[in-house]
């Protein structure tokens, strides 16, 4: 008999919970999450914890619409924000073991132009990064990548 209950329990308990989490609706936890832009240093330190931290939080709102992204190497290879984006919430969660680098290279008052650059063990990343003013936010528009 007490074995009886505790799988009415049991049942009764996955039933609940099955129910609570259809009533949450499917994406219910996928809401975006904005970010403070507001500065092009801010934006700046976002992209470097999304692209080397595995944060995911705001990836969208990180990148301008025309956003491209171009990796110089052997075979040069181009990527837009939806292949960018795509790729980076594939990764989250996952930091790079690397030492990271940020040096302004130039900035105004609607523009900046930073090098971030990634020291693993056996290689160097270097990523030529422009940021623009959209608005109250600031947006990275461009990425240029090589490898050392």
């Amino acid at each position: 008999m007490k074995a009886l209950v505790k799988t009415f329990a049991a049942a009764a308990l996955i039933a609940v919970s099955t129910f609570a989490m259809a009533a949450e609706g499917p994406g219910a936890k996928a809401t975006k999450t904005n970010v403070n832009l507001s500065t092009a240093d801010l934006a700046l330190d976002h992209y470097v914890a999304v692209t080397t931290a595995g944060e995911s939080a705001g990836v969208e709102q990180l990148f301008a619409a025309d956003f491209n992204q171009k990796i110089q190497a052997t075979n040069a290879q181009s990527h837009s924000s939806e292949a960018v984006i795509k790729s980076l919430k594939k990764q989250k969660g996952e930091k790079l073991n690397c030492t990271v680098r940020k040096d302004i290279i130039e900035e105004s008052a609607d523009y900046m132009v930073a090098k971030v650059t990634l020291k693993f063990e056996n290689f160097t990343k270097t990523d030529l990064v422009t940021l623009e003013r959209a608005g109250n936010d600031w947006k990275v528009s461009k990425s240029i990548n090589s490898y050392k």
